[in-house]
Formats: structure tokens, sequence, C-alpha cells
């Protein structure tokens, strides 16, 4: 089987869309259907069920599939272990990060890995800290610096680097802040701003908040930080963000007995070998932890 029509494959499969897996991989969409037909006579089977502009996985293109992200992840550890031979620090490295990290926690870890290796090339995505987990488990990503998940399956290495407090927060002048301190089960007389259910930070949120038995009244919810903050600073209702994001708009509301942290840190795969340029990115967060 040829290695581009694998990722052409594996790259529709993944966007649902012949045309975006095009986009993705810098191709033409003639280019990607040509590679997936020819994966598919040289295998003597359709992957691929294409109604009109849907585009879904056939019963054997769902069984090739995670063959194939292993197939391309260990020649991708073959390539980063035979590069890694030559001592050189460059290349292309391919690392997810949640908006909030990226915002609040990289830019001084950059600057200083930029200024010591300019000769790698970083491709960094902005992604929901549990899409870059799968991305690395996937072998897409080499690391994932994102908020950790509470467990992990065998394969993935959760690594803590910074500690991140969270703190229940209103908006000034919203009936909670008039309180010095508040009982937990007031939290579910107004309204909450969570991120999502799937969200590693809410899962953190509601271990925490199980226990005390509290029916929650879920206003909204999304799982960008930085609109949390905003929704909450315009009075919509009380959250629960890191105490980082503590300004002018929104201020921390004591509650007895509820003390909740979340931990950022770095994520990569046990089995698969680090890139030079991965391993000193790694070096550089272990020094801020």
């Amino acid at each position: 089987m040829d290695l581009n029509s694998l990722r052409a494959f594996v790259a529709v499969a993944e966007e649902g869309s012949f045309s975006t897996a095009a986009s993705q991989l810098h191709l033409t969409q003639p280019a990607v259907s040509k590679r997936v037909a020819s994966l598919e006579t040289s295998l003597g089977c359709a992957l691929f069920d294409r109604i009109g502009r849907r585009v879904g996985l056939t019963e054997a293109g769902q069984a090739l599939l995670p063959r194939a992200r292993r197939i391309l992840a260990e020649m991708e550890d073959s390539r980063r272990a035979l590069s890694n031979l030559s001592g050189r620090v460059g290349g292309v490295l391919r690392v997810g990060t949640s908006h909030h990290i990226g915002l609040h926690r990289l830019p001084p870890v950059l600057r200083r890995y930029t200024g010591h290796f300019p000769e790698v090339e970083l491709d960094l995505r902005f992604m929901d800290s549990e899409a870059a987990c799968r991305a690395v488990e996937r072998g897409e990503l080499e690391l994932a610096i994102v908020t950790l998940p509470p467990s992990a399956g065998p394969s993935l290495e959760r690594i803590a680097v910074w500690p991140d407090p969270l703190s229940v927060v209103t908006a000034p002048d919203h009936p909670l802040a008039r309180r010095r301190r508040i009982r937990p089960a007031q939290l579910a007389e107004y309204p909450a701003i969570l991120p999502a259910e799937s969200t590693y930070t809410r899962q953190i949120a509601e271990q925490a908040l199980r226990p005390l038995g509290l029916d929650l009244r879920l206003g909204l919810a999304t799982n960008y930080l930085e609109t949390i903050k905003m929704l909450v600073s315009v009075g919509l209702g009380w959250s629960l963000l890191p105490r980082t994001m503590l300004d002018g708009q929104i201020r921390a509301i004591p509650v007895t007995g509820l003390s909740l942290q979340r931990t950022l840190g770095v994520v990569r795969h046990r089995q698969r070998t680090l890139s030079n340029a991965a391993q000193r990115l790694l070096d550089l967060l272990r020094e801020e932890a």
C-alpha cells in the first residue's frame, strides 16, 4: 500500500469530505480522489459510500481506519528515530494546545524555544484539550499542552507543568457578590455558565460539586474560557474560572468547603519516539514546573 494513498484515506475519513481533506493535505480534490481510488483498487473493495456530497466509511473502511492510523504513526515514529541520530533540532513540530493555555501560559515558553531553536517549524494547533489528547493518541501530534485529563489511557503519559487553581466567579454586581461568604447550596439558586460535559474542566468541577448534592441550573455552556468570562462579567450567571483570569470585570466568591484546582501540562504518547524538536520543548516545559 502506498503511504500517500493511506494519508489521503485517513484525511477523508476524518474530515468526511474529499474537498476538506484536499485542503488539509495541500492537494487538489481530484488528486485526493485518485489516491483513494488507487487504494480501493489495490485492496479490492470500496472504502467510502458516496451519497451526493456526503461521504461515509463502508464496513471495510471502518476496519481499515485504525490500522491505517497505526501504519502512518509507525512510519512517522521511525522517521523521527532516524532523524534524531543526527542531533539536529529542526523540522516540523506538531503541537496541540488549548486557547486558554496558548494565551496565558505558552507565550514566554515559545519565545525562549524559538530563540534557541530557529530551525524548528512550529505547527501549533489550537483545539480543545480532549481533541488534542486524541490527536496525540492517533499520532497526529507529538505533544499536547493542555488541561490534563483526570484519567488517561495506558498509551498516554501526563506531565504536570502548571497548577491552575479555580475560583467561583461572578460579575461585581451579581447578588452572590454581595455576600461575604456563601454556602455551596446557594450556588444552585442562580444559573451557572460552564464548559460542556465532555471537557476535562467540567469533569473536575463535577467531581468536586457532586458530593455536595448540588442540582445546578445550567444557563449556558461554552468551551472557551474567555467567552465564559465575558458572559459572567455581564451578569448572566456564575462560573468556575482560573484565578489567573481574575480582574476588575469579574470577582472571586469564597464558597464554604469548596476548593478546586485543575492541572495544566503536557501529554505525550508513551510508545512513540519524540523528535529532537519535541524533546527540547518538553525540556523547557519541565523547567516551568
